[in-house]
C-alpha cells in the first residue's frame, strides 16, 4: 500500500481542529516532504520521525515520501503531529494496519530514541476529537491524566513508538493511566493569606468582598502602607471554586500555555497573576508568529490579574487591556491567522498618588509638582479607569483605627461564605442568560431587565447629570449596587445600596 491516512489535531488558540495526515510513498529519489502550511518545528519533524522509526526497530521506507496535512489552508505548528506522521508512513509501507489509524486521533512528539514526549494543548485536542466523533485518542503517557478530563472518550496512553505500533497492530493494550494525585486537581500553591490580617481598612475589605462577589474590577489608590497590595493578594482567597465548565476552560488555556502540572491537571481554583511592571503588551495579551501563546490576561481567565504600581506599566500595555475588559476575549491577528483566547478576568490596579508616594488623602503635601503628579496618574487613561467598577482611595490607618479593628475583622473563610451566597443569588437571577456574574451583564440589559426603582437610583442619576459619571460609569454603579443587594440578601438594590456603590468610586474631581 502506497497511501495511508492518520488523524491528528491542530490547536489554534484554545480551539482544536481535526487534521488528516496523508502519507504517500512514490517513486523517485528517497526523501521526505511535508506540505500543508507547516511551521519550522513541524518541518524539523522529518529528522525526528525517521530516527524514531529506525531506533524503534522498524525499517524506514527507502522511497520518496510526501506527507500532506489537510485542510491545507490551516496553519500547522508544533511537534504534536510527530506520532501521526510516523504511523502514517509505516501504514503506507504496509508495516501497520492502515484501517486502525482512521479510528484514532494520534497526538505526541517523538524523541530520537522513539519515546513519545508530552505536548501542550492535549485537552483542547481531545475535545476537538470528541466533537468530530472520534472515540479513541492516543496520547503521550505524560498527558494521560489531562486527556482523561474529557468524559466519554477512550484514552490510549503510550510511552514510546514501539508501544504505539503494538497498539495499532492489536498486539498489546495501551499503557496504564496513572491515578491523578489529589483527585486530578492541580496544586494551587500555598493558601491565600487571610483578609482579616488587613487591619484598619474596613472599606478596603468591603471593596474586596464586593469585587469577589460580583466579579468586578478594582482600582486601589493610596500611599505606601495603606494596604493596597495586601488587599489585592487576598482577593483569590475569597473567590469561589470554578464550576466544572469554567474549570475546563481555564485548564484548556493553561494546557496551551504549558502551565499544567503533571498528574493533577484540573484547575479548580481561580487563577491569579501578578506581573512585574516591566511586562509588555505582548506579555499581557499574548504573542507569537506561527504559534500564538496566551498572555497573562488570558492565563487569568475566570480569576484575577493584579497590576501593582499600575502607573509604572507602559501606557501601551495598560490600554491593550481595554478591549478584553469589555468583551472578555483577546483576539490576536497575524498575517497567517487570527487567534481568539477567552479572557474574562478581574483586573485589580494599585497606584500611589504620586511618584514620591508621600501624598496622602488627608492633604499632606508631597515633593512632586502638580504637573508631575497629573502626568503620573495620567498614565492610567480615562477610558481604562472608566471600565473599572470599584475605585477606592485609601489612606494610611491611624493607630486608633488599627487597635479598634484588631480581632474584629471577618476572616477570609467567612467572607468567602458570603460571596458564595451572593453568587448563588446571581445564578438564580441570571439563569438562562450567557452571564455568570453581575459584572458581565451588559448595560442595556441591566437598564431594561433589572432596573432599580427610580427612588433608589436618584443619587446615581444626579451624579450622571452633573457629569461626575459617564454612561458606562453609571452602568457600573448599578452593577455594584446589585452585588451589594445580593450580599445583603435583598431582591433588588435600595437607595442605600446605590449610594454605597457610588461611594466605592473615586469621584472624577479627586483623581
Amino acid at each position: 500500500m502506497a497511501l495511508a491516512r492518520a488523524l491528528a489535531v491542530a490547536v489554534v488558540g484554545v480551539t482544536g481542529h481535526l487534521v488528516e495526515v496523508e502519507a504517500d510513498l512514490g517513486t523517485g529519489l528517497p526523501g521526505l516532504t511535508i506540505i500543508g502550511l507547516p511551521d519550522a518545528a513541524l518541518q524539523e519533524s522529518r529528522d525526528r520521525i525517521r530516527a524514531a522509526v529506525t531506533n524503534s526497530g522498524q525499517p524506514w521506507p527507502d522511497r520518496r515520501i510526501t506527507l500532506g496535512l489537510f485542510p491545507a489552508t490551516l496553519p500547522k505548528s508544533g511537534s504534536a503531529f510527530d506520532l501521526a506522521m510516523a504511523l502514517a508512513v509505516l501504514a503506507a509501507d504496509g508495516q501497520v494496519p492502515a484501517g486502525e489509524l482512521r479510528t484514532r486521533v494520534l497526538i505526541g512528539e517523538l524523541a530520537l530514541d522513539g519515546r513519545v514526549r508530552p505536548v501542550r494543548g492535549v485537552l483542547p485536542a481531545v475535545l476537538a476529537a470528541q466533537a468530530a466523533g472520534v472515540e479513541r485518542v492516543v496520547v503521550p503517557a505524560g498527558n494521560a491524566a489531562e486527556a482523561l478530563l474529557v468524559p466519554g472518550t477512550v484514552i490510549e496512553p503510550v510511552a514510546d513508538l514501539r508501544g504505539a505500533i503494538g497498539l495499532v497492530r492489536g498486539l498489546q493494550p495501551p499503557g496504564p493511566v496513572p491515578a491523578p494525585a489529589g483527585g486530578g486537581q492541580a496544586d494551587e500553591g500555598p493558601a491565600a493569606p487571610d483578609l482579616a490580617e488587613v487591619a484598619g481598612q474596613s472599606v478596603g475589605r468591603l471593596a474586596v468582598e464586593v469585587a469577589a462577589a460580583g466579579g468586578h474590577h478594582l482600582y486601589l489608590q493610596g500611599p505606601p502602607g495603606s494596604g493596597k497590595t495586601m488587599l489585592a493578594e487576598r482577593l483569590p482567597g475569597v473567590l469561589p471554586d470554578l464550576d466544572p465548565a469554567a474549570a475546563l476552560e481555564v485548564t484548556a488555556i493553561h494546557s496551551v500555555a504549558g502551565l499544567l502540572p503533571a498528574g493533577a491537571p484540573l484547575v479548580r481554583r481561580p487563577p491569579y497573576r501578578s506581573p512585574h511592571h516591566s511586562a509588555t503588551a505582548a506579555a499581557l495579551i499574548g504573542a507569537g508568529s506561527a504559534t500564538i501563546r496566551p498572555g497573562l490576561a488570558c492565563q487569568a481567565h475566570r480569576g484575577a490579574l493584579f497590576l501593582d504600581e499600575a502607573p509604572e506599566f507602559s501606557r501601551t500595555a495598560l490600554d491593550a487591556l481595554r478591549q478584553p475588559l469589555e468583551s472578555g476575549v483577546v483576539e490576536i491577528s497575524r498575517a497567517r491567522m487570527t487567534t481568539r483566547f477567552p479572557a474574562r478576568f478581574q483586573l485589580v490596579l494599585a497606584a500611589n498618588p504620586c511618584p514620591c508616594a508621600r501624598a496622602r488623602a488627608g492633604g499632606v503635601t508631597c515633593e512632586c509638582p502638580s504637573a508631575v503628579r497629573r502626568r503620573y496618574l495620567g498614565r492610567l487613561s480615562g477610558p481604562l479607569l472608566d471600565r473599572i467598577d470599584i475605585q477606592l482611595e485609601l489612606s494610611t490607618p491611624t493607630r486608633a483605627e488599627l487597635r479598634a479593628d484588631l480581632g474584629q475583622a471577618d476572616s477570609s473563610a467567612r467572607v468567602a461564605a458570603r460571596v458564595a451566597d451572593a453568587r448563588t443569588a446571581m445564578a438564580a437571577r441570571l439563569a438562562g442568560t450567557p452571564w455568570r456574574t453581575n459584572a458581565e451583564v451588559p448595560g442595556a440589559t441591566l437598564r431594561h431587565a433589572w432596573k432599580p426603582a427610580a427612588k433608589a437610583s436618584r443619587a446615581a442619576d444626579r451624579a450622571y447629570e452633573a457629569g461626575h459619571l459617564t454612561a458606562r460609569g453609571l452602568d457600573r454603579v448599578l452593577r455594584v449596587a446589585w452585588t451589594l443587594a445580593d450580599l445583603a440578601g435583598l431582591p433588588s438594590p435600595t437607595e442605600h445600596q446605590v449610594n454605597q456603590a457610588l461611594s466605592l468610586r473615586i469621584p472624577v474631581w479627586a483623581r
